[in-house]
């Protein structure tokens, strides 16, 4: 009975992580098919890419902002990306064990997510101007898309960290996460589709199957997270233990 609760117990989170992030994917899915396709009303209202981007951003960071704060995502912590499971495990939040299944179930959620608006609006979401909003390294190269992974990631997990070992700031991390996602699509998407999370880009890849530098952002992200932990933790000297995404 003891081992039969303890198991339901972390299903429930793996499954929240699923939702979380299968939620995420569907509805950055729709707002690009409502907002960027071409023969959509807003695309041919709004001609100016960055103010489409905004709206985009805007979207997902309020999706973003809702996910963090809904029960679901409260009961699991909301990761919602492997890279920031990897931190809260360095971090000793989580246990190996639990990392895994996390891991696993973002890939499966954002999966699911995809196929999801993809079965509903097959035609809308595979044209070229959305093309299963696949994460790739534009015309700059892949160094730059690389660099700009690294950056935004650090920049990511180094205010979430910061933030939640402030008394004053801790209430307000989820509103700093959906402005800097908001943000990171209006600015930095166009040069690496602004990925931050290995899930996400399978989720995308595993429906169009465009594999296209995938390994950029299986390395990228988890690798400017954990320097943005160590950025917080050495260099900033904030004692980060026990210290979660979630600082309620």
């Amino acid at each position: 009975m003891i081992m039969s609760e303890t198991f339901k117990k972390h299903f429930i989170l793996y499954c929240s992580e699923a939702l979380g992030l299968g939620m995420f994917m569907f509805f950055a899915g729709l707002a690009d098919v409502i907002i960027d396709h071409p023969g959509l009303p807003i695309h041919r209202q709004i001609h100016l890419a960055i103010i489409r981007r905004f709206l985009i951003g805007l979207s997902m960071g309020l999706t973003a902002l809702y996910i963090l704060n809904s029960p679901f995502g409260k009961k699991s912590g909301a990761h919602i990306n492997p890279s920031v499971t990897l931190v809260q495990y360095r971090l000793g939040n989580i246990n190996g064990m639990n990392a895994i299944f996390y891991v696993l179930f973002q890939f499966i959620g954002g999966s699911l997510g995809m196929y999801l608006i993809y079965l509903l609006l097959p035609d809308y979401f595979k044209h070229p101007a959305i093309n299963y909003i696949v994460t790739q390294p534009s015309d700059a190269g892949v160094i730059i898309a690389f660099v700009l992974e690294f950056i935004i990631s650090f920049i990511l997990i180094a205010t979430v960290l910061y933030s939640n070992t402030n008394k004053q700031l801790s209430k307000f991390t989820a509103y700093f996460v959906a402005i800097l996602i908001t943000l990171f699509i209006t600015f930095e998407a166009p040069y690496s589709g602004m990925n931050m999370n290995p899930a996400r880009t399978f989720a995308s890849a595993i429906v169009s199957g465009e594999w296209k530098s995938f390994w950029l952002y299986c390395i990228a992200p988890p690798a400017g997270m954990i320097f943005g932990e160590l950025f917080v933790s050495k260099i900033l000297k904030k004692n980060l233990e026990r210290v979660t995404l979630q600082n309620d």
